[in-house]
């Protein structure tokens, strides 16, 4: 199983330096992928401008939207070209577009789209987004840059029979938001009914995303960034998912070790301090 770090893209008070910093340091740690988070009513940096720095002062490194928010973009050409795009500056290849619906009524209201039509708009999109990459049908070859090395891929997210339903149709594998390792093993096994349904062959590639602070004021870090985070969803369920995150080495380890038997292919995680003093940290636990 890959490890992933995410870049402390949606981590309250982060500067450009110290994103630009986390992603050379990720790169040179080891990490298989470099992950952003999603919002708009929040003081985050969005994923594909964030993506964009880290692809400039990296090489290697996978570049990933874990996941982007699509029907808040509306416009599914516009994302298909600019994950064509930062593809290509970052050299073909190495881009990932996780995608999903969301579920926070403030991004909807802002971004004047309905919650009730966001699973058609993803339908569609994906139709759109893979038309496009494939070079095919009536927009092929009209929206560039045009894929080198491969081209993006595309994880499908979310834990509803529908998402595995559009991972199968559409994607090339799926990921997994939030959970724990059983969690994860009982979407794999509705992934691969849908993945046989839809007539696809082989093992689709997976991901899963986990929390971690490390060291000293890590457990607060957590604390603070998580609960706030994830305020709209009641102090239960927040505090549920910031006790859940990892705040030291033999937790880290006991992640990977789920997460790998559970038959993950690559587990991410997410920072809750933009110190890139927690990539090293990260790395080191890890057995990077």
């Amino acid at each position: 199983m890959d490890i992933g770090i995410g870049l402390p893209n949606a981590v309250p008070g982060t500067t450009g330096d110290q994103l630009t910093e986390w992603a050379r340091a990720a790169e040179e740690a080891g990490f298989s992928t470099l992950g952003t988070i999603d919002r708009i009513v929040y003081p985050s940096y969005e994923p594909m401008v964030a993506l964009s720095a880290a692809a400039a002062v990296t090489e290697r490194i996978r570049l990933a939207t874990s996941v982007m928010l699509g029907p808040l973009r509306q416009n599914a050409a516009e994302v298909a070209k600019q994950f064509l795009s930062l593809d290509a500056l970052a050299g073909g290849g190495r881009t990932v577009l996780g995608i999903a619906i969301g579920g926070r009524k403030d991004d909807y209201e802002i971004s004047g789209v309905s919650m009730s039509e966001r699973g058609a708009w993803l339908d569609a999109g994906l139709d759109t987004i893979h038309e496009i990459w494939a070079g095919g049908g009536e927009h092929g070859g009209k929206v560039g840059p045009m894929p080198s090395n491969g081209g993006p891929s595309l994880l499908v997210g979310g834990s509803v029979d529908a998402a595995f339903e559009r991972a199968a149709r559409h994607g090339d594998g799926w990921i997994m938001g939030g959970g724990s390792p059983d969690d994860f093993k009982g979407g794999l096994e509705k992934l691969g009914s849908a993945w046989s349904a839809a007539g696809r062959d082989g093992k689709p590639p997976t991901a899963a995303l986990s929390y971690f602070g490390l060291g000293d004021g890590g457990e607060a870090a957590s604390n603070t960034y998580l609960n706030d985070y994830y305020a709209f969803l009641g102090d239960e369920v927040a505090g549920m998912i910031a006790g859940s995150a990892a705040n030291d080495a033999d937790t880290i380890k006991a992640y990977v070790a789920g997460f790998e038997e559970a038959g993950c292919g690559e587990l991410i995680f997410f920072p809750s301090s933009g110190d890139v003093e927690q990539v090293h940290l990260l790395a080191e636990a890890a057995g990077l």
